[in-house]
């Protein structure tokens, strides 16, 4: 009895927390007992306010555990780190070990092309001559013997009838059969335009013939040097250096340098927006028509990426025209995302549960091109030529793995189709840099000023043209200015914000604050203690 407020009875105890509680309403239920009408008027009005409290805690709760985000933009300005700028020369090499496969496979196309169109590409197109095969020498090809790797006539480009068509005009689709492994499951693997049929044809051989490449040896050290592709470099006005780019070779898009790739030189700090103060150069844009049906462009493939990140070339960047001045401006955005509870996304990818087959730092597209390079290994027993393997994997080739085709076009098929669980695997990055661009061309060198530019180039780099079309090209890739707008996710429903609304609810309801919670919990304390006592008395 020292410990609480001792009554005689519940009427009591229900009369004094009504005539001396906070919560408005509740005295109308003692005042006006002797109006029993009035008393269950009221009644029902605290109890209508009491379920309307309860309803708006409901929604605010739900809304808050499905943590909804806002995008607050805000402007940043400031000296910042230059892009990573990727360029490639538009021409893979021939090498040495697998030219003869090639040579042959290039007769196929010919053939094939004569089968589909009736036209003879030998004088135009098949260039296999000593002056311009350049077959690539690896070391150590003495301790490897010649390749026994041999092409397959079993996938020849035939033409099939369009089963869409309804125009009525004679139309048909252009493709090629594959296979699994019984031999009993087969689909055509068909376009409707036959130059994308043909391409794809040929890349598919391609990737068969390149396979015998050994992976240990890094074909990149044994290309042409950067001075060969780049005749100028400038960046804010100073000459580049041999330390400022890294040098790989591209299977499709030949020889690559990436300029910047880490980005720690504070030489390439821009502290001024403009074209005087962005990157400069002067690019070979000549094609030696190596491989002309895997490479059907001339031209410099240029790319604008984050640092430490593997460029992705087949699915970004754009390409320049021989004879053109581009001129290319960046804007920078930054997206910043919660993460956790509020979106699915990665710091750095150690949370991820792909393990990313590339040395450079996380992004979405290498992460699903390792999801798949994994998936594809465990299914169709070889990896894709294009991406890099997993430990103890061979790439592809139908000599070994006949039925790899098919497998690849199905499993590529579902990945397309978000069919794969490659994009539940691979979360965005949290934080991510996007480089909006805007481009301008003009002729260059123009008609007159092309002869000086020529022999300057020809004393100074070394350059030597015996075309007549042009073959020189020049890119300027600059800040359009330093200020950069971030988007920031920040929750719409904090835990501040989610008992401030709970507040204003109670307030408006009930006109009281949160001591009056503290005496409803007071009375049902009181409640349970007086009912013990009067069970232990009786």
């Amino acid at each position: 009895e020292g410990l609480i407020e001792f009554y005689d009875s519940f009427k009591d105890m229900f009369e004094f927390f009504c005539k001396n509680t906070t919560i408005h309403g509740t005295i109308r239920l003692v005042c006006s007992d002797s109006n029993r009408m009035k008393t269950a008027f009221w009644t029902l009005l605290l109890l209508a306010s009491f379920g309307m409290l309860y309803w708006q805690f409901a929604l605010m709760f739900s809304q808050y555990w499905a943590y909804p985000v806002v995008l607050t933009m805000s402007m940043h300005s400031g000296p910042k780190m230059f892009p990573a700028i990727t360029i490639c020369n538009l021409d893979p090499y021939r090498f040495e070990l697998v030219s003869e496969n090639l040579i042959q496979l290039d007769r196929m196309a010919e053939k094939s092309i004569a089968y589909l169109y009736g036209i003879n590409t030998s004088a135009s197109l098949f260039h296999l001559n000593e002056k311009n095969l350049l077959a690539q020498d690896l070391p150590s090809r003495g301790n490897l013997s010649r390749s026994t790797f041999k092409l397959s006539q079993n996938f020849s480009l035939v033409r099939m009838p369009d089963p869409h068509n309804r125009s009525g005009k004679k139309q048909s689709n252009v493709g090629f059969r594959l296979c699994d492994a019984t031999g009993g499951n087969c689909f055509y693997k068909t376009y409707s335009s036959g130059m994308g049929a043909i391409l794809e044809w040929y890349r598919f051989h391609y990737m068969n013939i390149m396979s015998q490449l050994p992976v240990i040896i890094n074909i990149s050290d044994h290309e042409e040097q950067i001075e060969d592709m780049v005749y100028s470099c400038q960046y804010d006005g100073e000459p580049c250096r041999p330390s400022d780019y890294v040098h790989f070779h591209h299977p499709v898009f030949g020889s690559c340098y990436t300029f910047n790739s880490k980005g720690t030189d504070p030489f390439w700090t821009a502290t001024k927006p403009g074209i005087p103060y962005g990157l400069s150069l002067i690019l070979r844009a000549e094609q030696k028509d190596h491989i002309p049906l895997l490479s059907t462009v001339a031209g410099v493939k240029v790319m604008i990426h984050n640092h430490n990140q593997t460029p992705f070339l087949e699915h970004e960047g754009f390409d320049i025209r021989p004879g053109i001045a581009t001129t290319i401006g960046i804007r920078q955005d930054e997206v910043n995302r919660l993460g956790g509870n509020y979106g699915k996304c990665t710091i750095n990818g150690d949370d991820v549960n792909v393990k990313l087959l590339y040395n450079n730092s996380y992004t979405l597209q290498a992460c699903l091109h390792s999801c798949f390079q994994r998936i594809m290994v465990r299914k169709c027993g070889c990896g894709y030529y294009y991406y890099p393997l997993p430990p103890g994997a061979e790439y592809c080739n139908y000599n070994k793995h006949p039925a790899w085709g098919h497998c690849f076009y199905q499993l590529y098929s579902k990945l397309r189709n978000h069919h794969l669980n490659c994009f539940d695997q691979c979360p965005k990055p949290c934080r991510e840099s996007v480089y909006k661009v805007s481009a301008g061309s003009a002729k260059w060198p123009s008609s007159k000023s092309q002869d000086w530019v020529r022999q300057a180039l020809r004393h100074q780099n070394g350059y030597n043209s015996t075309s007549n079309r042009l073959d020189i090209a020049k890119v300027t890739i600059f800040y359009q200015q330093l200020n950069y707008k971030s988007v920031n996710e920040s929750p719409l429903l904090s835990v501040n914000l989610l008992l401030s609304s709970m507040g204003s609810q109670w307030s408006l309801w009930f006109g009281s604050s949160v001591l009056s919670v503290v005496e409803m919990f007071e009375l049902l304390v009181d409640t349970l203690v007086l009912s013990l006592l009067f069970c232990y008395q009786r």
